[in-house]
């Protein structure tokens, strides 16, 4: 059996004196999608920018069986890519720029052939691929943020609130395709407010309230907890 791709172990996070992560622990096996589901505040960007290293965190953060780099720029050469919430994008440069941004870290060649891949996987991106970035939909941008992505060929793809701000029709478009992309073989840790759409397309859930893991398990047996339903799903028994 391989081992997990990622694996946390007690971890904390503080901002100053509060401490905002209580000791996670957390572990994916490679091409899989796990979804941190919880209300805001509940730590679930902390998390994410911790395993980024954007922030400081104690504990062990495993990558592949052995300890994370340090720095932002060294887990991203080592496959790791974070989707930040508000997307991050340059409003006054083209679709196509965005693009070939994330992929500095990549051969001439080797961006070529992921961007033409890439504009096949969102055609939407290729016939917009010299308009500038502002100009696009809340869809097209998050289109465009994984786009970017995924120009790095991580094998670990962090992405913070996917959904936010989109209309429902436009989530089911994108969270379609976060489940799509299980087939390039990328992992996936999907932070999302959802908590129904993510566990639908998750293999494994983890339910976070102040900073501390409360319930963790395979997706589709927390979709249909009645507990997690009436506080996280929206269904009343």
């Amino acid at each position: 059996m391989s081992r997990n791709l990622l694996e946390l172990t007690d971890i904390h996070v503080s901002y100053g004196h509060a401490e905002v992560l209580h000791g996670i622990s957390l572990a994916m096996r490679p091409g899989s999608i796990v979804t941190v589901i919880g209300a805001n505040g509940a730590g679930k960007t902390t998390l994410l920018n911790a395993v980024m290293g954007v922030i400081p965190s104690t504990g062990a953060i495993l990558y592949d069986g052995v300890p994370v780099p340090r720095s932002v720029e060294a887990r991203v050469a080592a496959g790791l890519c974070l989707v930040p919430e508000k997307r991050e994008l340059f409003s006054s440069m083209t679709v196509e720029d965005n693009i070939e941004l994330g992929g500095f870290l990549r051969s001439a060649s080797e961006r070529g052939e992921t961007r033409e891949e890439l504009y096949a996987r969102f055609p939407r991106l290729a016939e917009r691929r010299k308009q500038l970035a502002g100009t696009l939909s809340g869809g097209e941008r998050q289109m465009l943020a994984l786009a970017r992505a995924l120009m790095s060929r991580p094998r670990l793809l962090l992405l913070d609130e996917p959904s936010l701000g989109l209309a429902p029709r436009i989530v089911a478009d994108i969270l379609n395709i976060v489940s799509e992309l299980r087939k390039t073989g990328v992992a996936i840790l999907l932070v999302e407010q959802n908590a129904r759409a993510a566990l639908e397309i998750a293999d494994e859930g983890y339910l976070v309230e102040l900073g501390e893991v409360r319930r963790s398990g395979p997706a589709a047996e927390l979709a249909v907890d009645p507990a997690l339903m009436e506080s996280y799903l929206g269904a009343h028994s």
